[in-house]
């Protein structure tokens, strides 16, 4: 099977199956899905962190509430950044997540590092629950384990991204409500309901945008014959690359 058509097979697997948890798993399914709900709560509300850490703000408090609702409390920075920041950029970070486990393979440890340390950020300096800081401790880990210990921290992270972006386009009309009402009160001559679609049209463009770089990406030869100027009778030689590589990533030219 190709690099392609794998990354393909992964696409189609996790998405068939969260369809199927959410629409016919009933309550097993809420409860096997549950974790990805918390984990998009917290890229959502982490993005509003970071909306309002880029535009000279500061963080007071982030809260991962039980049935997967969120909050966070900022001050000063730039309103509209900050609440974009929400839905947009968690798509953001579940779309880097995806691309980075199937395409950069070195970045992959170093990108859980990263969302290890945001975790523990939001856990304890960002404190606001006990809950909360459970929650992240315990994702924590869990990435730790499976980063580090395992060999599948690239799947963990494209299950992880492709996970977080259904997720998100699916709930575009419900998780942000709140966002959406707060845009509307900022910019009061556009409505909840057009920000709504247009939030979604960008978070599907920036999906569009990760599709084509991931399968626009060439494959190199893993092997190929060195036969110029050979001698009669002489036989050619094989020149082998990456024939080692565990998982053999393309490479873009």
């Amino acid at each position: 099977m190709t690099s392609r058509s794998s990354l393909a097979l992964h696409i189609i697997v996790i998405t068939v199956i969260y369809f199927c948890l959410s629409t016919h798993g009933g309550l097993l399914g809420w409860q096997l899905l549950y974790p990805i709900r918390l984990f998009v709560t917290f890229l959502h509300e982490f993005g509003h962190a970071a909306g309002a850490l880029i535009t000279g703000g500061a963080v007071e408090y982030i809260t991962i509430e039980p049935n997967s609702a969120g909050v966070t409390s900022t001050f000063n920075g730039n309103l509209t950044v900050i609440l974009m920041g929400g839905y947009i950029g968690s798509a953001i970070f579940g779309n880097l997540l995806f691309y980075i486990g199937a395409r950069k393979p070195k970045w992959v440890k170093p990108t859980l590092v990263l969302v290890i340390a945001a975790m523990l950020i939001t856990g304890f300096i960002w404190f606001n629950s006990l809950f909360t800081t459970a929650v992240l401790c315990g994702f924590s880990a869990l990435l730790y384990f499976v980063g580090f210990k395992t060999k599948y921290e690239r799947e963990i992270l494209m299950l992880l991204g492709v996970a977080s972006v259904i997720y998100i386009i699916q709930d575009f009309n419900v998780g942000p409500t709140s966002d959406l009402a707060a845009m509307e009160n900022q910019l009061k001559f556009i409505p909840a309901k057009v920000w709504m679609y247009i939030w979604l049209a960008i978070v599907l463009l920036i999906l569009a945008f990760n599709l084509k770089m991931l399968f626009s990406a060439k494959t190199r030869p893993t092997e190929t014959l060195k036969n110029d100027s050979l001698r009669p009778g002489e036989k050619a030689t094989r020149k082998k690359l990456n024939t080692t590589r565990r998982y053999n990533p393309i490479k873009k030219k």
